[in-house]
């Protein structure tokens, strides 16, 4: 387990705790933690609130956590590491190694039916796949249209089947837009792990715990908690109000995204969202993709994670965000290249992601620092606290590089 101990001292996170602590208080979180890096010092650490907000139960470091979409960065460092093997290139088309997913058919604009559909003009790539450019989509976003229809009867996220039956049902049904064209978040990353799967002949779980999992010490990271450390699962809960994130009022939902989820061997090994981690595990993670020491990946390829993958001008965009003018995607996660008003200008750069339930990770090349922010809240990955923290995680660090300048 990586050790927590702060190593920097001098920088003030107390403006950070506070506003933390009232998100607690206001009954809008049950508890966050964090670990912030500045190089790979530890500059602060601190658990907030509760892990159990009904037993009580304070939040520790070593609580493990439902990380959701924090499993696409271990996903695509893997797929890195195949891609450093020589074993794929980025711009191979995914039917080199998954058959079924060639020749595919693409819904035409406006489509109602998936029968509209016209050829897609070139093939899917595994750039496309990291970057969610391919033309897939997730069905969770676009309620009322034909793919999410298609998708939910299909079965596609049935977490009683497996990555090769997903790729199947996949395999059936076309495309949303043109790959390269436009960017949809997506079932992209769980193809992803179907594709470790079959260049690295071993199930997608034995696979990351080969080459990422074990040689970073990440001892409490995988798909189900083991039940002598399942005291250890930090409770899950829902906000008052969906429509109004600072509703005070959590309910708890520990039966999401499915009853006993997290507790016992499923088929499904989700490479989009399926792991459970903890603080000192993605500390770990986030630490060995950071300058000044050994790391995961090489260099250039961390690198590679640093740099756009979109054409000029494509941004992300979410349904019920919008399009987000100055956010890209690279091969790891999302890419500030103009922070927005919820950003702190020095975000510039940023490398960033994280998953619905509020576990997020960031790495700012422009600042020199780095950050780990657990809590376990449905949809907190756009809720307020979780913008409020980074820039005040900035703002201490800030203030500290103009101390020492």
């Amino acid at each position: 387990m990586e050790d927590l101990k702060v190593t920097a001292n001098g920088y003030d996170f107390k403006p950070a705790r506070a506003a933390m602590q009232c998100y607690v208080d206001n009954n809008l979180l049950s508890g966050i933690s964090w670990a912030v890096m500045v190089g790979r010092d530890l500059v602060d650490v601190n658990c907030v609130g509760w892990a159990d907000k009904e037993a009580r139960t304070p939040l520790r470091s070593d609580h493990i956590f439902r990380v959701f979409s924090n499993t696409k960065l271990i996903t695509s460092c893997a797929v890195l590491l195949l891609f450093e093997e020589g074993k794929l290139k980025l711009d191979d088309p995914i039917e080199k190694f998954i058959p079924q997913l060639g020749n595919r058919k693409v819904l035409r604009p406006d489509a109602t039916s998936l029968d509209d559909t016209e050829p897609a003009k070139n093939s899917i790539t595994i750039r496309q796949l990291l970057s969610h450019s391919s033309g897939l989509s997730y069905g969770f976003f676009d309620p009322g249209t034909a793919i999410y229809k298609a998708l939910n009867e299909r079965g596609v996220h049935n977490p009683m089947t497996t990555l090769a039956d997903m790729v199947d049902v996949l395999a059936g049904l076309p495309l949303i837009y043109q790959p390269g064209t436009s960017w949809e978040y997506s079932l992209a990353t769980d193809v992803l792990g179907r594709l470790v799967e079959v260049i690295g002949g071993q199930s997608f779980d034995k696979f990351i715990q080969a080459r990422i999992l074990d040689p970073l010490g990440m001892v409490d990271t995988g798909f189900i908690v083991p039940e002598k450390d399942q005291g250890r699962l930090v409770a899950y809960y829902a906000g008052a109000d969906l429509m109004e994130p600072m509703k005070p009022g959590l309910t708890r939902i520990d039966d999401s995204p499915f009853p006993g989820a997290y507790l016992r061997p499923i088929a499904r090994l989700s490479g989009g969202g399926g792991l459970v981690s903890t603080l000192p595990d993605m500390v770990a993670l986030i630490r060995n993709l950071l300058p000044g020491g050994p790391t995961l990946l090489k260099p250039e390829t961390i690198a590679l994670m640093l740099t756009n993958q979109l054409p000029e001008g494509q941004w992300i965009r979410f349904a019920m965000m919008g399009e987000q003018p100055g956010k890209a995607f690279s091969l790891a996660g999302g890419l500030i290249l103009t922070p927005s008003a919820f950003d702190h200008p020095d975000a510039a750069g940023e490398l960033y992601w994280g998953g619905v339930a509020g576990t997020q990770w960031w790495i700012s090349p422009k600042r020199n620092m780095a950050g780990v922010m657990m809590a376990q809240r449905q949809m907190a990955f756009v809720h307020p606290f979780s913008f409020e923290f980074k820039r005040l995680a900035y703002e201490a660090v800030g203030q500290k590089a103009k101390i020492v300048a």
